[in-house]
């Protein structure tokens, strides 16, 4: 099966390659890695060119990530029917890849987050209801968009070993220890990815979420 494993990665990390961002921008004539954070994905795109900007790459990047894991269910559903679902963790991990190192962008991308929140969404929809809470009551309560990120996905990993051990994620027992392992991955992706925001987190300098209906078009010196 370690084939498989490749090519489901090697699935979500093409799809993940569709920037969102990148392109919604490009489509507006400029480079969203230009303007605000520098980052291509979703939060500084809201930032940057407004509130339908950011929900357009929002949908787009957790698009993509479903439609990999749907890639791989229809691939291997019938052959491996006890890892199906370890599989589009593979595929929804590729994605995550690829949406955080494009070849193409430099290996500068995004933080995954609206892959990952797509990736529950279709692995296990429990664990996305909790996950939106925190994020929710987080962004309300400090307005910053980086702690609500990186204690969704913490709380994403706590979820993912609960359940697991309940016997509710949709595996052969024996592969457990390798869907906490991949599921492990995404949150330290997640938050190596923000430790940079972690940083100003501590020293108190973090932007937090404040966005017009048009954005705030300013690019970076």
């Amino acid at each position: 099966m370690i084939l498989s494993r490749v090519i489901c990665l090697a699935i979500g990390y093409v799809l993940g390659l569709f920037q969102t961002g990148f392109i919604y921008g490009k489509l507006h004539h400029i480079d969203i890695r230009e303007y605000g954070s520098g980052n291509a994905g979703a939060t500084n795109t809201l930032r940057t060119l407004g509130w339908k900007a950011g929900l357009i790459t929002f949908l787009g990047d957790a698009g993509k990530a479903m439609l990999s894991m749907l890639i791989a269910w229809l691939l291997f559903r019938e052959k491996y029917p006890e890892a199906v679902h370890l599989l589009e963790m593979y595929a929804g991990l590729g994605t995550v890849l690829g949406h955080n190192f494009p070849f193409y962008m430099k290996f500068k991308g995004g933080k995954g987050i609206a892959c990952t929140a797509g990736f529950l969404l279709a692995f296990y929809p429990p664990l996305a209801v909790l996950c939106l809470l925190v994020f929710v009551v987080t962004v309300a309560a400090t307005r910053y968009v980086s702690l609500g990120s990186i204690l969704v996905s913490l709380c994403f990993y706590i979820q993912l070993l609960i359940f697991g051990q309940m016997g509710h994620i949709r595996v052969n027992a024996g592969l457990l220890p390798e869907v906490y392992a991949v599921g492990a991955v995404f949150t330290i992706l997640a938050i190596w990815r923000h430790r940079a925001n972690v940083k100003r987190l501590l020293t108190g300098t973090e932007n937090k979420i404040s966005v017009s209906k048009s954005g705030d078009l300013k690019k970076n010196s």
